[in-house]
């Protein structure tokens, strides 16, 4: 089956054409990256626009590049939770146009279950039971995959995520965004162990994170630097990142395999955007090798928002019958363990 997907949850547009969940025949991406570098981050009113001027050339590519036509698609997916509610709605009435114009059924897709499905892309072999570390901009959360659309939520994030953490450390830093792949580069010049930074934990949930005292504690770190009346240095610059760094991965790292220990589980997998950083992939990749599990990555190009991840997890979604029909609402938030 092929399925055309759609992805407008923040400030990509992204279309794709996907078989039986697992091969890529087409994946596009238009990113409003330096664009909204000149603001610090997204700007939720443009991004809203770009989707719209976008979305049409985009798709129209993604179709030409999978040498398909229209009429061979078997349904159309489209992310419809969580993210920015205006790109979000973009993405979803064009994917209803389609559906409405071609006679298609449409799939909704859980974005955060999509960057799950972009490890089904790379690992044919990898099928539900196992355990994934989810880490984004926006989420932070240890999921049990019982079935490819059967979730239990083991941990999440109380306040911050570490993307968003990730983020407003590099800004204090005075570095560019996005701000994860900044610290990352700064980090790597820098020594983890030289600064002690607080690694915050939520009392009865042992599996859920707090960044949001961290970053605080970053930021007073800094304010009392330059109380002294100077700036930073490049080399404090540098430690603060690598240390940063360091303690968020240890806590993410650390929470996934004490849960995946707790409930037996030797599959293990990573998601999200923040799964690009390269100290948390070989923290935890070094983890599961001390306690014989299996750890599966995703590549660094399916890391970051795409549509061909949406088209995996559509695949899913459609067999176990939760197409929508034309009334289906986008929303900014949605429960990762609950279909639509």
């Amino acid at each position: 089956m092929k399925i055309l997907a759609i992805e407008t949850s923040c400030d990509e547009t992204a279309a794709a054409v996907v078989k039986d969940g697992r091969a890529v025949l087409s994946s596009v991406t238009f990113s409003q990256i330096e664009e909204h570098k000149l603001y610090g981050g997204v700007v939720p009113e443009i991004a809203s626009r770009r989707h719209t001027e976008q979305i049409v050339k985009v798709t129209r590519k993604a179709i030409r590049d999978a040498g398909v036509s229209l009429n061979e698609i078997g349904a159309v997916a489209v992310t419809a939770a969580p993210g920015l509610i205006g790109a979000l709605l973009v993405g979803l009435n064009f994917a209803k146009g389609l559906c409405l114009s071609l006679d298609k059924p449409l799939v909704p897709v859980h974005h955060i279950r999509g960057h799950v499905a972009a490890n089904y892309i790379h690992y044919a072999d990898l099928k539900p039971p196992f355990m994934c570390l989810i880490v984004s901009g926006g989420h932070s959360h240890i999921v049990k995959i019982h079935g490819y659309t059967d979730y239990e939520v083991i941990g999440r994030t109380r306040d911050d995520a570490a993307g968003e953490a990730f983020d407003k450390v590099a800004r204090v830093l005075g570095l560019p965004y996005p701000g994860g792949v900044h610290v990352e580069k700064a980090a790597g010049g820098g020594d983890g162990s030289a600064y002690t930074l607080p690694k915050p934990c939520v009392p009865g949930s042992p599996y859920d994170f707090s960044f949001s005292g961290l970053k605080t504690s970053v930021i007073n770190l800094v304010h009392r630097i330059k109380q002294t009346g100077r700036e930073l240095s490049a080399a404090e610059i540098n430690g603060i990142a690598a240390s940063f760094q360091q303690t968020v991965c240890e806590i993410l790292a650390g929470r996934f395999m004490a849960a995946a220990d707790e409930h037996r589980c030797k599959k293990l997998a990573l998601a999200g955007g923040v799964s690009a950083n390269g100290r948390l992939r070989e923290i935890l990749g070094s983890l599961a090798r001390e306690n014989g599990c299996e750890l599966y990555m995703p590549p660094l190009s399916l890391c970051g928002d795409n549509a061909a991840m949406i088209g995996a997890q559509a695949y899913f979604e459609y067999l176990d019958g939760h197409a929508a029909d034309l009334r289906m609402n986008a929303y900014a938030t949605y429960p990762v363990d609950k279909s639509f």
